[in-house]
């Protein structure tokens, strides 16, 4: 058995019992890192269950669940557990479990229950996806059992926008400051990390960050600041649930914007009211590490043999696609299309299912760039939009004669 080794910030927040906790900052802090070896830790010394959420289930296995099984495998833990991928649930050998489970898949939800004694623990990870109803369904899954041992719900998230309902619901209230790290109460702990606080970061990985020349996301993801925006591109969305509505989508356009290893595959489904000029993005693929055999698989599950038009920069992939099943064309390219797609999206209104978390993160987050004296200038800062350049794609039949898309 090795020695866990856990980041000196953290420590103390071993034996946190406040009853709702939030760890948030920066990129390479280390909070998911430590957020794992905690309940590893507490299910191991027994009495404690957990139950580990994202907004989205199909999100777990490749980030929480995966981190939570390199901390048992890193720290020689593997004898101590049983790990079930199926039921997505890992059992301790003295019967409590680390559970896991998605917002979107309610029955899912219903379901959970440990095997041995209730669940003690909740911990939403990336909790900036989840909206603010979705506490009264997490609430659910930690009542009863006995009132000697404290149940805790924890958050963790990068706060990427200060006008999020989570800032208003526990920030706001008790005066936090834009520069405190740290607040602590029986029934609120906040602790705010970056990239100083993890001893594991290379000097490659902090000068990346470090590096990042636009100033919103350098606050966002080196320092752990709260996201302002001023001026974002779109505000012609919101978030509605379609779910009943999908049926109705006829109309259906599709786009795909390729990625691997660093960058999604980024695909949204939507469908397309002509007369009244609104978009219904109802459902996405956002996912990666996926080969172009697999990516056909997941393309093919969502839209079956619909077109669907592809970044026609990489005309391998797209040939692959095809050769797999997928009706897949490439998109125009042209000088300023960027421009004159992100100007014709703006034309029409934009309704995003509240599933597809991606999109919304995407749409809140995609800004223009600025000059040194803080204007703003007719250029997007190239990140996170690879659904916004997917929807382009999807799009570009529509919006004139003389289309123009890179």
């Amino acid at each position: 058995m090795q020695e866990i080794v856990i980041n000196d910030v953290y420590i103390p927040h071993l034996e946190n019992m406040s009853e709702t906790q939030i760890y948030y900052g920066g990129s390479g802090s280390g909070k998911s890192v430590f957020l794992s070896q905690r309940p590893v830790l507490d299910v191991i010394h027994g009495g404690r269950n957990y139950l580990v959420c994202r907004k989205v289930q199909n999100s777990i296995r490749k980030s929480v669940f995966n981190e939570i099984e390199s901390v048992i495998d890193g720290c020689g833990f593997r004898q101590y557990f049983t790990t079930n991928k199926t039921e997505m649930s890992i059992t301790c050998n003295n019967g409590y479990q680390i559970l896991f489970a998605g917002l979107d898949n309610p029955l899912s939800l219903q379901g959970v229950k440990p095997k041995k004694g209730v669940i003690t623990d909740l911990w939403v990870d990336e909790a900036t996806e989840i909206e603010r109803d979705d506490l009264k369904i997490l609430s659910k899954r930690l009542r009863g059992g006995s009132d000697s041992v404290r149940k805790r719900k924890t958050f963790s998230f990068n706060p990427i926008m200060k006008n999020h309902w989570i800032y208003d619901e526990y920030f706001a209230h008790i005066g936090w400051e834009d520069k405190q790290t740290e607040f602590i109460t029986p029934e609120l702990s906040i602790l705010k990390t970056w990239f100083i606080h993890n001893k594991f970061m290379t000097q490659q990985d902090i000068d990346n960050l470090l590096n990042e020349k636009d100033e919103y996301y350098r606050q966002v993801y080196a320092f752990g600041e709260w996201g302002v925006l001023g001026d974002v591109i779109f505000t012609n969305w919101r978030v509605e649930d379609l779910s009943e509505m999908a049926d109705q989508f006829t109309n259906r356009r599709n786009g795909l914007d390729f990625g691997f290893s660093s960058d999604p595959a980024a695909m949204p489904v939507t469908h397309y009211d002509t007369k009244r000029k609104t978009i219904y993005i109802f459902r996405e693929l956002y996912e990666r590490g996926l080969t172009n055999d697999v990516l056909a698989e997941r393309v093919k599950e969502l839209i079956g043999d619909e077109r669907i038009t592809a970044d026609s920069s990489e005309p391998k992939s797209i040939q692959e696609l095809n050769n797999h099943g997928v009706h897949a064309v490439g998109a125009v390219k042209g000088k300023d299309s960027v421009n004159f797609g992100i100007d014709w999206l703006k034309q029409q209104t934009i309704i995003v299912d509240k599933s597809c978390i991606n999109m919304q993160n995407e749409l809140s987050q995609y800004h223009w760039k600025k000059d040194a004296g803080g204007n703003s200038l007719k250029i997007p800062v190239d990140k996170n939009n690879h659904l916004i350049d997917a929807l382009r794609y999807a799009y570009e039949g529509d919006m004139t004669d003389n289309w123009l898309i890179s």
